[in-house]
């Protein structure tokens, strides 16, 4: 039995009917290169073969009684696997954007937490004869650096046959009411003992902001609830629209070489030109820069080897230059301001807002979330954040899923009120893979976005040659 800790815990709390907080992927791999063939039974017999290496996979969610602390992890006594996989044909052939409405009803399901919280989804059909699957994992048992790594573990540098099922993890008794009590009442008992500190971190962060910017002119991270609104910064339904979008990696990085960026200020340039052009189009672009979330892992060495909880994630504010007309000067402007924000972040510390996730009261917040979205509040003030784009580096070589050959992978996260519009990114072999998840009722048009990514690549790519 392992207690959530209080950001982990967060990610159940503040899940709503609109709002499922499960991060998902989606991924086409080549059949041609399995041994023996594609069958959904092989699949499963390979999926039972990697359950041993992530506790991820086989521990449930049990509640302490009354919400007196938060829940506990504990290994499913009675964990079936085929609650978990799932399968399903698309009309052939299927392309992308069949996948992506495919995708569309799987991610507006929410997960039963009376499960390990998990599911996939294999998906027949596809053109060129191959396979997809949609992977679902609630946010509470993953963030995204631990995501990528659990990927590892389903992933092979080699075509194989599936390995023999290994040993599972020894199912547990499911604690009685007295047990969860006791053991809710020694974690609340504990929570005076890390007060202090929290108090202590969140003044000298307080403190150690202001005086930086007092003493520096430069520039700085964004700040919260002082983002312009657009058509995607409103109430939410639980209705999603799903988009894809890839370019060429060695582009990316031609453009961080020729103007001495990084490959993540490009990204956000990307980002930053397709939704402008999206705006401009619709005569929506405000007047003040976009401001977006960026996620970022604070997961250190003991963390990486099994610390306790599963998200080590903090954000970061940064301004988009969206009223930049020039696309290098915005990507210089995204440039110093992501530099400036990760100064300040550093400084801040990352275990501020962390700290204070321990002392969250499940009842009290999630009261408090269905309150705000059942009276949608979320356009009655300044956005906090325009929308979140998260950008993990991937595998450069390449990967094999039960003997199958991965031809495309695209990450996609969650949406939340008020910010209905997700962009989260992660590169594979040659490509950068862009997964777009919106409002339905926001964003109807979402492939027009999505296609987007290529043009504002393309601007930089040709200024990027004329420097050389």
């Amino acid at each position: 039995m392992e207690r959530l800790n209080g950001l982990d815990a967060t990610f159940l709390y503040a899940e709503t009917p609109s709002n499922q907080l499960h991060m998902t992927g989606v991924l086409v791999f080549d059949p041609s290169t399995m041994p023996g063939g594609y069958s959904y039974e092989g699949m499963r017999e390979f999926m039972r073969s990697r359950l041993g290496l992530s506790p991820a996979f086989t521990r449930k969610l049990v509640r302490v009684p009354f919400d007196l602390a938060h829940p506990v992890w504990v290994e499913d006594p009675d964990f079936d696997l085929e609650a978990h996989l799932h399968r399903v044909a698309l009309p052939s052939p299927g392309g992308p954007r069949q996948l992506a409405e495919l995708t569309e009803q799987i991610a507006g399901i929410p997960l039963d937490r009376g499960r390990p919280l998990w599911e996939m989804w294999f998906v027949e059909g596809l053109e060129h004869g191959h396979v997809g699957l949609v992977a679902k994992m609630h946010h509470s048992t993953i963030d995204g650096v631990s995501g990528a790594n659990l990927m590892m573990h389903l992933f092979d540098l080699e075509p194989r046959l599936p390995e023999p099922a290994g040993e599972l993890p020894t199912p547990e008794r499911i604690p009685s009411d007295l047990e969860l009590l006791a053991h809710g009442l020694a974690s609340r008992a504990r929570q005076p003992l890390i007060l202090p500190r929290a108090v202590a971190d969140t003044a000298r962060a307080g403190f150690e902001l202001v005086r930086r910017r007092l003493r520096s002119d430069s520039a700085r991270m964004a700040t919260p609830f002082t983002a312009p609104a657009t058509p995607f910064n409103a109430p939410i339904t639980p209705h999603r629209r799903i988009a894809f979008s890839s370019v060429p990696l060695a582009d990316v990085r031609a453009v961080k070489d020729a103007f001495g960026t990084t490959v993540n200020d490009v990204i956000l340039a990307l980002c930053a030109g397709a939704v402008r052009r999206w705006l401009e189009d619709r005569d929506a672009l405000p007047d003040r820069p976009l401001i977006a979330g960026v996620p970022v892992s604070t997961r250190g060495d003991d963390d990486a080897a099994g610390g306790f909880g599963a998200n080590f994630i903090s954000a970061m504010f940064v301004s988009l230059a969206t009223d930049v007309d020039d696309p290098v000067e915005r990507l210089r402007r995204i440039h110093d301001r992501t530099k400036g924000a990760k100064e300040e972040f550093r400084a801040l510390g990352a275990d501020v807002l962390t700290n204070w996730t321990e002392f969250t009261s499940p009842r009290l917040l999630g009261l408090a979330i269905r309150l705000y979205s059942s009276m949608e509040l979320a356009d009655r003030h300044p956005p906090a954040m325009n929308f979140l784009v998260s950008n993990v580096p991937g595998p450069p070589i390449p990967l094999y899923f039960a003997g199958g050959k991965l031809v495309a992978l695209y990450p996609l996260g969650p949406i939340f009120d008020g910010m209905g519009l997700n962009v989260t990114v992660l590169s594979y072999q040659d490509s950068v893979g862009f997964g777009f998840v919106a409002c339905r009722e926001l964003v109807p048009d979402l492939w027009e976005l999505a296609d987007c990514t290529a043009g504002a690549l393309d601007e930089l790519t040709e200024r990027a040659k004329a420097t050389r």
